[in-house]
Order: C-alpha cells, then sequence, then structure tokens
C-alpha cells in the first residue's frame, strides 16, 4: 500500500501530464500500482469501499469536476450542493474536498528541475520594475533570456511588450551568444501564443515566421505552470534584484550600458547556485552547440508606407507620434521603417530620421523641427522619454549596428 504522501506524488506528476510509467520510474512505485491509483482517483480508499459509503460519494465526481473547473471554495460548493438538493454542512465537504485539494496544492509547488543538452534550449520572459529615469518615476519591462545549460543570461530594459519587443529581444539575445539554441521557450504571452487547440500551443504567425527564419523551434509552456521554465523566472528575479538593485538612473542610456557592464562583471562570472560553476565557464562547452549567427539578417522587415503631416509638425508611426521639418506640414511624405530607424523622405530625400520609440502613444522630437513653428516654440512639445541610438544596441550585442 502506499502512504498519503507517495499518493500525493502520483497525481502530482499525473497533474503535470506525466505517465504511467514515467511516474513509476521516478517514484519507485511499480507501473501497476501507479495505473491502479489512476484509475480509482484521489478519493480512494484502502481496502476497497467497504462499509457505509458517505452522504456524498455519489456526488464525487461532480465534486471533483467542479473543483478542477477552479471552484475551489468549499462553501460555494455546498451551496451549489444545496441547489441541487443536497444539503449538508460546510465540514462535510471540506471532508470530501481534501484529497483534491492536496493534489491541487503539491502540483501548483511541484517544480521539476531539469537539466538540458549544452545548445538544446533558451528560455525567455518579461518582468516589469518601476525606476526613476532622469527624476521621473517610469515603468520599464525587463528581457531576460537564459540558455538552459551553462545558465548564461542576456538581460535588455523595454518600454512595452508588443510582439516586436519579444522578437527584438530573441534577436539581440542570439547575437550576444554568438549562436541559435535548438528551441525556444515561452510563456503563454499572447504576441507570441494566440491560444491552444486540443493541448497543443497555437502561436502567432508572425513568431512561427521568426522561429523559421533562424531556424529555432518554438516551445510553450502549460498555461499556469510558468515554473516549467524555472531558469528564466529565476533569471528575471535576479536581474530585478541586481542589476535593478538601484532604482534611480539619469537615462535610459547610462541604463543600458549598466546593464552592458552587469552580464559581463557580475552575471556571467558569478558562481551560479545549482550548477556551483561560473555561467561563462559553462558556456565555453555551450558554444560549440549553438548554431553560428555569422551574417544572418535581421527578421524584422523594412516597411514603407505614407503619412500625412499634421498641423502640429508630427507623423503618426505605431501610435507614438513623430517630428518633421515645420514646412512639411500638411504634405503626404514616405516613411521607411527597417529595424530601429525611422526615415522620412520626401520626393527621394530623407528630411527626417528617429530612433523607433519602444513606448506607446509617445511623443518624439528633433529640437530643429521646432524652431520656425508657432513662434519658435511648441506648446504641446513634450521631450523623447526614451531616445536610444543605434549604437547602443551594437554594444549590447557586440557587433555593429546593423
Amino acid at each position: 500500500m502506499l502512504g498519503e504522501g507517495a499518493v500525493a506524488q502520483v497525481f502530482a506528476l499525473k497533474a503535470l501530464g506525466w505517465g504511467a510509467k514515467r511516474i513509476s520510474q521516478e517514484t519507485g512505485v511499480s507501473r501497476n500500482t501507479v495505473r491502479d491509483w489512476l484509475r480509482s482517483g484521489e478519493s480512494r480508499r484502502y481496502g476497497g469501499d467497504q462499509g457505509r459509503p458517505g452522504i456524498l460519494t455519489p456526488h464525487r465526481d461532480w465534486i471533483r469536476a467542479r473543483f478542477h473547473a477552479g471552484v475551489r471554495n468549499s462553501d460555494v460548493l455546498r451551496q451549489e450542493l444545496a441547489s441541487r438538493g443536497v444539503a449538508v454542512s460546510l465540514r462535510t465537504v471540506e471532508r470530501e474536498v481534501k484529497p483534491f485539494r492536496q493534489a491541487w496544492e503539491r502540483a501548483q509547488k511541484a517544480t521539476m528541475r531539469f537539466e538540458t543538452m549544452p545548445g538544446k534550449q533558451m528560455q525567455v520572459d518579461f518582468g516589469e520594475k518601476w525606476l526613476l529615469i532622469g527624476g521621473e518615476r517610469q515603468k520599464r519591462y525587463v528581457f531576460v533570456a537564459t540558455l538552459g545549460f551553462s545558465r548564461r543570461c542576456y538581460i535588455e530594459i523595454s518600454g512595452s511588450l508588443r510582439q516586436r519587443d519579444w522578437i527584438m529581444g530573441l534577436e539581440h539575445a542570439f547575437r550576444h551568444f554568438g549562436g541559435v539554441p535548438e528551441e525556444v521557450l515561452t510563456d503563454n504571452a499572447k504576441p507570441l501564443v494566440l491560444g491552444r487547440k486540443g493541448g497543443r500551443p497555437q502561436f502567432h504567425p508572425e513568431f512561427e515566421a521568426f522561429c523559421r527564419h533562424w531556424g529555432v523551434v518554438p516551445r510553450a509552456c502549460q498555461p499556469f505552470r510558468a515554473r516549467t521554465k524555472g531558469k528564466v523566472e529565476n533569471g528575471v528575479g535576479y536581474a530585478k534584484g541586481n542589476a535593478l538593485g538601484r532604482l534611480e538612473w539619469e537615462s535610459d542610456e547610462a541604463l543600458d550600458e549598466h546593464l552592458t557592464w552587469w552580464m559581463r562583471e557580475v552575471a556571467d562570472v558569478r558562481v551560479h547556485g545549482t550548477t556551483h560553476e561560473r555561467p561563462i565557464d559553462r558556456f565555453e562547452m555551450e558554444r560549440a552547440a549553438l548554431k553560428p549567427v555569422g551574417n544572418h539578417p535581421s527578421h524584422l522587415r523594412i516597411r514603407h508606407f505614407t503619412r500625412k503631416a499634421a498641423s502640429d509638425g508630427r507623423i503618426d508611426v505605431d501610435t507614438n507620434r513623430y517630428s518633421v521639418p515645420p514646412q512639411f506640414v500638411g504634405i503626404t511624405l514616405e516613411v521607411r521603417v527597417e529595424f530601429e530607424l525611422i526615415q522620412v523622405i520626401s520626393r527621394g530625400v530623407v528630411i527626417a530620421e528617429h530612433t523607433v520609440h519602444p513606448g506607446r502613444h509617445q511623443v518624439i522630437e528633433d529640437p530643429g523641427h521646432v524652431e520656425g513653428l508657432v513662434g519658435g516654440t511648441r506648446a504641446s512639445a513634450k521631450p523623447c522619454e526614451i531616445r536610444r541610438p543605434l549604437a547602443h544596441y551594437a554594444a549590447i550585442v557586440g557587433g555593429e549596428a546593423w
């Protein structure tokens, strides 16, 4: 017979999607015993169902279904049972629900740590943190990519969580590591995963196109099981607590430069708590297993479209507003977006250039464009909160701007 702890472990592993054979190998319990318990359910009694059945025994399957559907408050279940004509005490419901609740709680806490082969997997995620940038309290999103074998990480700051931010972070990570892993493990973020069908993730077509472009296999952890990618989850916490432990920064450029230094001088050379080795040392074993980046082009395509300059001397691109010289107010202009650069063109001549702003609904001004409009000032002008030249991104990925 199995003890309560062994039974709970069997059902916790089953909740993670494990089969009877794998559970048997993990727990040391015979496969037939595991199968017998899985068929009987968590409410199985030792010695069979001898003796008088409980008042809720006929309703056990219904209670189990409601519990796993998300109704986990015993008093709510008691009320629902009453509406079905079953009057019982709260304590009776609590006793019936107890085995379901114990197994569910253990499954929620269970973290299956597994080691991947060099070059096999990279885990990615975003976190968020409020920082003082230039004296103003602003939210920044922290992109973290962690190689599964070496635990070497790449970190960058973004102003939003759009699909473009995920793709940029991934490409920057590939270039930072100098190679591409076999697969990328993500959570179920909407820019990447549209939903699930038959238990399988339905990836966004653009994200699938990105993965094909780089020759990497996309993976998504099970919903509400973010701990499956615990290596990067820990990396996000480490980055927020250590790299961003100081909350005040003069500018986003200063923050980017700090992160470049921090990855090289702190994260890469600390002794990792799980591997007990420095990530940069283990990376030497992983480097050869990564597919070289070489001169592989970016997936981010060149976009061409037209915009009419508004009366305030700005054009709208992806919800943000960028300035143009005042003499072009009211004129339809060509806009070219390539990677992080926006060029505004009139009759084949570039009249304005801006770095793509990572936020939304922001105003980005070139000081030279303000002169000559409304007496040389623009009452509604708002300085750009993030202005990052391409050189800063090049410094992060360790190469030239491409």
